[in-house]
């Protein structure tokens, strides 16, 4: 899945030590344009934060999957970006993307329709 927007928010790199070693973790807050935009806290991990550089105002597009994991009775839901590209690289341009797996594919055009058009029903 993919999102498209501009970065807002970088909050404050987290690491810890794990079974399998040490780890690193960085979120970000995407806003993602609409006429009503949505925010969206997505996740870095790792080499990931060094090779995205991410800075406030970056137009961006994640690739990001999204787990939910339970504790305690209690669900919680992480998004995790794999991939990040910056506008410019990208060649992209504004608003939101939403694919699944492989597939490219964008939402199609949306059709509005106003009091002006004249009633062609069939029946």
């Amino acid at each position: 899945m993919e999102l498209t927007g501009t970065v807002i928010a970088l909050l404050p790199e987290v690491s810890g030590q794990g079974k399998n070693g040490t780890w690193r973790k960085q979120e970000f807050i995407l806003e993602i344009p609409s006429q009503y935009p949505k925010k969206v806290c997505i996740s870095l991990w790792g080499d990931k934060i060094d090779q995205a550089g991410l800075q406030v105002n970056d137009a961006v597009t994640a690739s990001i999957d999204v787990e939910s994991r339970e504790y305690n009775s209690r669900w919680y839901t992480e998004v995790k970006a794999w991939k990040v590209d910056k506008a410019g690289s990208t060649g992209g341009g504004g608003g939101a993307s939403f694919s699944g797996g492989n597939n490219n594919s964008t939402l199609p055009p949306v059709t509005t329709f106003t009091e002006d058009e004249s009633d062609d029903l069939p029946f």
